[in-house]
């Protein structure tokens, strides 16, 4: 197949399953009670961090996703880096992060005045590689006191945030154990994957925190938004502490302990957050009968695959993520023009994050495997309300 027919097969493969006309990447769609929530919120005067949909959404999401607390803040980014505060992130300390992640991840650990250490991602699941990991951390670290050492910077590497990306869960039981054997803390970059389980336990309860993400594009949002999960009562407490700017309970003086954040979720973001959670389920099933039509379009395409989840998991599929072939991997760029200037909105992975000015000076472990995914990853339209349209 020569380019031109090959280009021409991805886009009309996606049009046989949309249809015509334009189609974002991933558009939010209000067809609830978000207008009567919201106008509640305005009726109240309750529009800020006090509210009821505030306690609400964080009581909704505990039950939605099993964990046992919740804390609604302000963003994900600001999730996660309260999330690393909690799990002991200091200034000069080292975290393990993905290279292949939004940059997101990457400032939350910078926001500790800690370093980002980058690690390769498995091509099967998209996240961290657990058994490169492993073979990485025996080989370049070393334990004193309870900790673990880079033997290359001296540092201690704290935390390890694993990333499921597009919403496709990574190898957790494969993380955990390094987390337990190398005595390094795991939180969960679970932004992506509202609704994805591994192993039939919702991503993002497996570390000691994970954080979820409500930005425009996710599956659901509140504009903006994000969450803590863990199933500690005091680290909850004590994250919701910092996260209302560290003032005291009292009627009416402003006491503050310690350097605070003022990071709590608004009432009014989190009204919509109620609204967008009652249509979760629908959401989840449009988008993964979304899969199974696009996987069928596909399946006879050569030189590209649609990522599915991986085994004994259950993805939201919050992006449909097409896998290059490698000898067609010259072709993305000329797919992402072509698909964009006939109205599908398409993109491709974030560049890595050891490639970004700010991190190109950060360790990292050899990252061949993100390299390559980075160079033949494309998303395209994703939006569950797609399958309304077509049907």
């Amino acid at each position: 197949m020569n380019d031109t027919s090959f280009i021409q097969s991805i886009q009309q493969a996606i049009r046989s399953v949309i249809g015509s006309g334009r189609a974002g990447l991933h558009e939010p769609n209000f067809d609830g009670n978000e207008w009567l929530y919201l106008r509640d919120c305005l009726d109240s005067t309750y529009v800020s961090s006090v509210g009821k949909y505030v306690d609400r959404f964080e009581a909704e999401l505990a039950e939605v996703t099993g964990a046992r607390h919740v804390v609604a803040v302000v963003n994900g980014t600001a999730a996660l880096h309260i999330a690393l505060k909690m799990a002991g992130v200091k200034p000069n300390d080292e975290v393990l992060v993905p290279a292949l992640t939004f940059v997101a991840t990457s400032n939350a650990v910078n926001y500790c005045g800690a370093i980002p250490h980058f690690v390769d991602s498995d091509s099967y699941t998209l996240g961290v590689d657990a058994v490169k990991l492993r073979n990485y951390l025996t080989e370049n670290t070393e334990q004193k006191s309870g900790h673990c050492f880079n033997l290359e910077t001296g540092r201690v590497i704290r935390a390890l945030v694993p990333m499921h990306t597009f919403g496709h869960p990574a190898d957790l039981d494969g993380l955990l154990a390094i987390s337990r054997d190398f005595n390094i803390a795991m939180v969960e970059d679970a932004a992506e994957s509202l609704g994805s389980f591994y192993h039939g336990k919702h991503t993002g309860t497996f570390g000691l925190l994970g954080t979820l993400s409500f930005n425009g594009n996710k599956t659901i949002t509140t504009g903006g938004g994000g969450a803590i999960l863990t199933n500690s009562a005091e680290i909850a407490r004590y994250a919701k502490h910092i996260t209302t700017t560290a003032k005291l309970p009292h009627v009416w003086d402003f006491r503050h302990d310690e350097v605070g954040y003022n990071y709590r979720l608004p009432n009014l973001n989190a009204a919509l957050g109620c609204a967008q959670l009652e249509k979760l389920p629908a959401k989840l099933i449009n988008k993964r009968e979304l899969f199974f039509r696009y996987d069928a379009a596909f399946a006879k395409l050569p030189g590209v695959k649609l990522m599915s989840e991986p085994s004994s998991c259950q993805s939201n599929y919050w992006m449909q993520t097409l896998i290059l072939d490698a000898d067609y991997a010259d072709q993305r760029d000329a797919i992402l023009k072509s698909t964009n200037e006939s109205g599908l909105m398409t993109r491709p992975a974030w560049i890595l994050m050891n490639e970004l000015t700010p991190y190109k000076s950060c360790p990292r472990m050899d990252l061949t495997v993100a390299q390559s995914l980075s160079q033949r990853l494309i998303n395209i339209p994703s939006s569950p309300q797609l399958l309304i349209a077509k049907t």
